[in-house]
């Protein structure tokens, strides 16, 4: 899959510039935490989209003006018959840049991708083209889609590169998230990667808990490590959809700790087959892929 080329090509169409709408509003046609039916036959109008402007209005629009990245997706349970009516299965994966104006709630993206699983599609290129068609709409933005069959689904297992702090012996009074945490060790510039597994958020609507593995990579005056993983730790019972947990990081740490360079990554666990990995730099557009133990 191509994986350069379209950051420009979404910020043309996809400026920050979408008037805020309450989180109620937005969420009044999910079926987050809604009773759904079920439904096998191909309905695109099943995707709900979220403008991401909700959750970066309390964010400095500088801030959010000059961040890159995206949001890699994946997505393990994905069906849908032949022209000969046999049933084909595959994962997807979606490339979704930060600069999209909306994101999609992921059980309405979970209902979607169910709704394939009684439609004819006669070659592989149709079924691509067709979700990258209703995906580009849903996130206000060209987003890259690639089927992937079974045998190539997963990338090799492995861990973050850098420095696990898990092990680091500390006291925890927080489990809110709170900024004031982070502190710098000193004034010498490094160039460090620092990780935990230790994360976890909540979902805004259900409660239930969203697990993750986050990942730093800056340049800058050292951070003093216990800091950052209390800091890490502090967003435990944090209510936050996964990218907008990733984008609170990322400004945080340019905040308080002013590196030079700064990529924040986020590995979350699947829930409903589908797992979402945000990435937001100041230097980089595209994510590492990767697969860590727990996914």
């Amino acid at each position: 899959m191509e994986r350069t080329g379209y950051w420009s090509a979404c910020q043309q169409g996809a400026g920050f510039d979408i008037l805020r709408l309450m989180k109620e509003q937005s969420l009044a046609g999910s079926p987050l935490g809604k009773p759904v039916g079920h439904t096998s036959t191909y309905t695109p109008s099943l995707l709900h989209s979220i403008a991401r402007s909700e959750a970066r209005g309390h964010l400095d629009p500088e801030v959010v003006s000059a961040m890159r990245g995206e949001d890699l997706w994946t997505a393990y349970e994905f069906s849908w018959l032949n022209g000969q009516g046999k049933p084909e299965v595959a994962g997807v994966r979606l490339q979704v840049p930060c600069g999209s104006n909306s994101i999609v709630e992921s059980k309405s993206m979970k209902l979607y991708l169910n709704s394939f699983a009684q439609t004819r599609f006669d070659t592989m290129p149709e079924v691509r083209s067709t979700l990258e068609q209703d995906l580009s709409l849903a996130f206000r933005a060209p987003i890259l889609v690639e089927p992937i069959q079974l045998a190539t689904l997963n990338t090799p297992v492995q861990q973050f590169n850098g420095i696990c702090l898990d092990d680091l012996d500390i006291g925890v009074q927080h489990y809110e998230r709170e900024p004031d945490l982070l502190s710098l060790a000193g004034d010498v510039v490094v160039k460090e990667v620092l990780y935990t597994n230790l994360f976890r958020s909540v979902c805004p609507v259900t409660g239930q808990p969203d697990w993750a593995s986050i990942s730093i990579d800056y340049v800058g005056p050292a951070i003093h490590r216990e800091s950052l993983l209390a800091y890490f730790i502090s967003y435990r019972t944090h209510s936050g959809f996964h990218e907008a947990a990733i984008e609170q990081i990322y400004a945080d740490i340019l905040e308080r700790c002013n590196p030079q360079q700064l990529s924040v990554y986020g590995r979350f666990l699947r829930r409903g087959g589908i797992d979402i990995n945000p990435f937001r730099s100041n230097h980089e557009d595209n994510a590492q892929l990767c697969r860590l133990p727990r996914q």
